[in-house]
């Protein structure tokens, strides 16, 4: 169980949906369509009627390829809608950043919760300001950075290695003070993974319930469903986004993070039905 604002999270009771809201110009899937705060905020809006239970928002792409940007422009695309949502709603909002200045200022403007695709690797100040802050964090797996990682998907133990890395994480995090019950893993689908890769992540899912944390996966639009469907738009993936995520409630999933808030929630409500008895 988890409290995040004033919202309780059962974890195993239901699965819980992450709306995407990517306040970029090079995000993947969306990238400009969301920049604008206007388009933001409506975007926001659309997706919490859908039945977003959390939104997470991003003004860094960390697409395959993507270049960093500075913590300035960071926090000029995410600080004002952090702020507008949270002046007409109280629901949970993570910030996706892997710089703890960036995690610091969006928690002060109303976010609740941190999303670190590096695992908290990539800022050695992100550990002790989420520990400061009280705040939760998810800490994905991922090698190298967006730019390089890619190149970095051979592995001897694939699912082992991934465990490894998210167990050192944890006690990391931990021993930095913070509340091991305020700690959700992500295993990094499409993160420094081929396409076979994230469908064997899928499969062993269950696996990473032994770290005792939430699993949070990320399958939406992803470039592994695009191949299986010989489709190359992402928002054409929709269907096979469904099929993931219905996969990953099957193996233990307690938050799917999603563009399609709509019809993931139509697919589960169907699978916690199936699998939650």
């Amino acid at each position: 169980m988890m409290n995040i604002r004033d919202r309780t999270f059962n974890w195993g009771h239901s699965t819980y949906l992450m709306g995407v809201l990517n306040v970029t110009p090079d995000s993947f899937s969306d990238g400009g369509e969301f920049s604008a705060p206007n388009s933001a905020l409506a975007q926001a809006r659309y997706l919490l009627e859908a039945g977003a239970d959390i939104l997470d928002i991003g003004g860094q792409s960390t697409r395959p390829g993507s270049a960093d940007i500075s913590k300035e422009e960071e926090l000029d695309r995410v600080l004002p809608i952090v702020n507008s949502i949270r002046q007409e709603s109280s629901v949970p909002i993570s910030v996706d950043t892997t710089k703890a200045s960036v995690a610091r200022a969006a928690v002060a403007a109303g976010a609740d919760m941190v999303n670190d695709i590096s695992g908290a690797t990539f800022d050695p100040e992100m550990l002790p300001t989420v520990a400061e802050l009280g705040v939760p964090i998810v800490l994905m797996h991922i090698r190298g950075t967006p730019q390089t990682m890619q190149r970095m998907t051979e592995y001897q133990d694939l699912v082992g290695e991934i465990y490894e890395f998210l167990e050192s994480r944890i006690a990391a995090a931990v021993a930095a003070g913070i509340d091991r019950t305020k700690i959700i893993v992500d295993p990094g689908i499409g993160f420094a993974k081929t396409s076979n890769q994230n469908l064997e992540i899928l499969r062993r899912l269950a696996e990473f319930r032994l770290l005792g944390c939430p699993i949070l996966v990320g399958p939406s639009r992803k470039s592994f469903i695009g191949h299986i469907l010989n489709q190359p738009d992402p928002k054409e993936r929709v269907w096979g986004t469904g099929a993931a995520c219905c996969a990953a409630i099957s193996f233990g999933a307690d938050i799917l993070r999603v563009h399609d808030v709509k019809e993931m929630r139509d697919v589960c409500r169907v699978a916690d039905a199936i699998f939650r008895f």
